[in-house]
């Protein structure tokens, strides 16, 4: 017998030695785990409908437009004011109540009043992240209206100006930050006990912020009559988005407060 294959009968043999391994042993062999459910598929129904000839509509495609008149040097949003930006907006469509460049009248009227009297401002201290993964931090700007409604809108710098790639208005309980999706909860008043809860990200084929995810979630407990009315956003600031890869950090909740 070759040395090698010495060499090897005798570590099987010292293998079989411990009862843990199985080498005939009673103990240490396999054991069932139990009996596992039947794994199901899915099942298509009506199979015998026609598939649809229209395609369907490229959704977000009219949320993303060019905020006219603002330039901004090197491409770094920090060195706009969230403010004026709106401001551009407003007075690009005057006269807008609905839609994404919708505002009520008297929250217009602030906006215009924001340099003059900044402590009734409408538009929320800004927030910088990274949502399209281009290394640069986009610009998140809020803005209080009435009825408790808010206004959330998303600014991309490119070519020396400003690209609006979000832009959507509700009854914001809270808004937060989670690796590049900003997630969205809102009231739900048509179905008293539960919240929407809305995860936009950034899709580079219709170079816009998209709705990926949405859900419907119970805050009420079961067995009990009355809803319980969700936490408060804390008062915390996202950190800076660092340069590189980084690992996903948890939701942080932006608070809706006036800008000072």
């Amino acid at each position: 017998m070759r040395p090698h294959h010495v060499q090897l009968v005798a570590a099987l043999g010292l293998l079989c030695a411990f009862p843990l391994t199985g080498c005939g042993g009673a103990e240490g062999g396999l054991k069932s785990a139990g009996p596992t459910p039947t794994a199901v598929g899915p099942v298509r129904l009506w199979p015998e409908l026609p598939p649809a000839t229209d395609p369907p509509i490229d959704y977000g495609e009219s949320d993303t437009q060019r905020v006219p008149g603002v330039k901004v040097p090197d491409n770094d949003v920090h060195r706009v004011t969230p403010a004026a930006v709106v401001l551009a907006e407003v007075r690009a469509h005057p006269d807008t109540y609905s839609g994404a460049d919708g505002l009520y009248e008297e929250t217009a009227r602030a906006i215009e009043d924001c340099a003059a009297k900044p402590a009734g401002c409408p538009v929320l201290r800004p927030y910088y992240r990274d949502l399209t993964g281009n290394g640069r931090d986009e610009l998140i700007v809020g803005i209080r209206m009435p009825d408790q409604q808010v206004g959330v809108r998303v600014y991309l710098a490119e070519n020396g100006g400003l690209t609006r790639i979000m832009s959507t208005v509700d009854q914001v309980i809270s808004v937060e930050l989670a690796g590049r999706d900003l997630i969205m909860r809102v009231s739900s008043a048509g179905i008293p006990g539960y919240e929407y809860r809305t995860a936009w990200s950034w899709d580079e084929q219709q170079h816009s912020m998209l709705p990926t995810r949405d859900e419907i979630v119970r805050v009420k407990p079961p067995g009990t009559g009355a809803s319980v009315a969700p936490p408060a956003p804390r008062l915390v600031s996202p950190t800076p988005t660092p340069p590189g890869p980084a690992p996903v950090p948890a939701p942080v909740p932006l608070p809706l407060e006036p800008a000072p």
